[in-house]
């Protein structure tokens, strides 16, 4: 993914906004990576929560992206053949201490390419057909909104972890 790093126009259309928008948060993710040292990309600085490194947070984004524009919204049948779900283990897609930070931020980018191609062949009303929207299936409209949420969350701790391992903050290399 290339940078983005501007907000969408104002006057826009919904639909720009609401991608946009997303857009805007994910390219934060990359940025909170840049210059971070071999070293520090798998370290853990949060006792309490030990996945919750740079290479872990960015393989849980993957992992979102995957989830909610794959799974819920296609319906894709998940048969196990993503190499992040293993064991049962609620974080599963966050144990990459084998994985280096660069290959997780292109995989990142990949899915989140997939992501917007599938965004732009549906209507902002199209429901989930996935396994988990039987009862109260969500709309991509809905689905958007959600990821600009999970994603600026999961930004915000990038930047908390990376101001932790070597003091690098704001929006600046």
């Amino acid at each position: 993914m290339t940078s983005v790093l501007s907000r969408p126009p104002g006057d826009s259309d919904e639909r720009t906004q609401l991608t946009g928008w997303l857009d805007l948060q994910r390219s934060f993710v990359r940025l909170k990576c840049e210059g971070l040292s071999k070293e520090d990309e798998h370290r853990k600085v949060l006792p309490t929560s030990p996945l919750m490194t740079m290479a872990g947070v960015v393989a849980h984004l993957r992992w979102v992206e995957y989830s909610w524009f794959n799974l819920n919204l296609l319906g894709t049948p998940d048969t196990g053949q993503t190499p992040w779900t293993e064991d049962g283990h609620p974080d599963a897609e966050m144990f990459v201490d084998d994985v280096p930070l660069a290959r997780l931020l292109d995989e990142y980018d990949e899915e989140c390419a997939r992501s917007n191609a599938i965004v732009a062949a549906h209507s902002l009303d199209a429901l989930e057909t996935g396994p988990y929207a039987k009862d109260n299936p969500g709309s991509v409209r809905h689905i958007l909104l959600h990821m600009i949420e999970e994603t600026a969350r999961h930004v915000g701790h990038l930047d908390i972890i990376r101001e932790l391992l070597d003091g690098h903050t704001s929006y600046n290399k």
